[in-house]
């Protein structure tokens, strides 16, 4: 598609930026101020952000609106936290949220707030006034700027460090702590990846508890559910520390059981089902087969969702004691929660 065919130089820049273009680019093609306003006053072209401007009318589209972010804060520029997250499928797209960029430390680009349609020509295609045209830009600078993109197109911060970003944008060190937890199991992100990272850039604040966050997932956690049973139920009402994926043989396939407790002198499964019912029939059979292999070594097993973990963790906790207590475990530390002095605990 050809979007400046007189000048084709610049044609291609505009190609390549899907539609987009900024004023020092448009400068240095000869192009005037005044050729730059009467093409805006007639409604051939949209300003985007400040001294950027879309060569197409109508509503921008997710690629013109992140090729506006990077044109505004200039060649360097990548897309980070929450937009690259949203790129790499980490997260969901929200079409609302402002575009963040990422800049090497020391450059002075300062971030935009969303823009709005403005009166329009008539017969003009544009979006309605008052409409939003672009959700702003957020900037963030880092010193580790050469190191955190890959070649992507557009450019984005590498999947590990958009989740060490994300966990050190959150307001509190525990909010981090669960970010980091939740991107990198549900993204399926190579804990090598987050360890080397984090080695070679350090975060910037919650560093101790982002490392504690590793730990947690070196030691095993491989879901939101198995984090929550990790902190909410044993850390918290000071239960022995699970061994998890422990592989077991069942008709000659090795399978892999969340929580086990035999390196505490318990023989007991404590097995996590994330899904609310089972889809696939094998699935539910590969269960019941393993329950079976279960009983006929004499284990004891539990079994929890989402709902009863999340919902009810004091509850599932003096469950799992009853059966280790029965199986010989002694309590060695009290328990840290708030149900320990007859106070239910809950958390959202």
């Amino acid at each position: 598609m050809s979007f400046l065919p007189e000048i084709p130089e610049l044609d291609r820049v505009v190609a390549f930026q899907h539609g987009i273009i900024t004023r020092a680019q448009l400068m240095h093609h000869e192009f005037t101020w005044h050729g730059i306003r009467h093409r805006l006053d007639q409604g051939r072209w949209q300003q985007v952000l400040h001294g950027v401007y879309s060569v197409t009318t109508g509503p921008l589209s997710r690629p013109v609106i992140l090729a506006a972010a990077l044109a505004f804060c200039g060649d360097v520029a990548v897309l980070s936290h929450r937009t690259a997250a949203e790129e790499w499928g980490l997260l969901p797209i929200d079409p609302l949220a402002p575009v963040h960029v990422t800049v090497p430390f020391g450059l002075s680009t300062r971030g935009q707030p969303a823009t709005f349609a403005t009166a329009q020509p008539r017969d003009v295609r544009l979006p309605h006034f008052g409409e939003m045209l672009h959700p702003g830009v957020i900037v963030h600078r880092s010193r580790a700027h050469p190191h955190i993109a890959v070649p992507t197109m557009p450019p984005r911060t590498s999947t590990a460090d958009t989740a060490i970003d994300l966990a050190t944008a959150e307001p509190t060190a525990q909010d981090g702590y669960s970010a980091l937890v939740r991107i990198v199991t549900n993204g399926r992100i190579p804990l090598s990846e987050v360890r080397r990272r984090m080695h070679e850039r350090k975060p910037y604040r919650y560093r101790r508890t982002l490392e504690d966050a590793v730990g947690l997932l070196a030691s095993g956690v491989q879901s939101m559910l198995e984090f929550r049973y990790a902190t909410d139920v044993e850390r918290r009402h000071g239960l022995p520390t699970a061994d998890r994926q422990t592989p077991v043989i069942v008709d000659g396939r090795t399978l892999y059981e969340d929580c086990t407790y035999d390196t505490h002198g318990a023989a007991l499964t404590v097995r996590l089902d994330g899904r609310r019912f089972h889809a696939m029939a094998e699935v539910a059979f590969r269960d019941r087969r393993r329950d079976n292999a279960a009983e006929l070594a004499g284990r004891s097993r539990l079994v929890y969702g989402y709902d009863e973990v999340v919902r009810d963790p004091c509850g599932v906790a003096a469950e799992v004691e009853a059966v280790l207590a029965r199986l010989g475990w002694r309590r060695r530390s009290p328990s840290q929660c708030s149900c320990a002095a007859g106070v239910p605990f809950w958390r959202p």
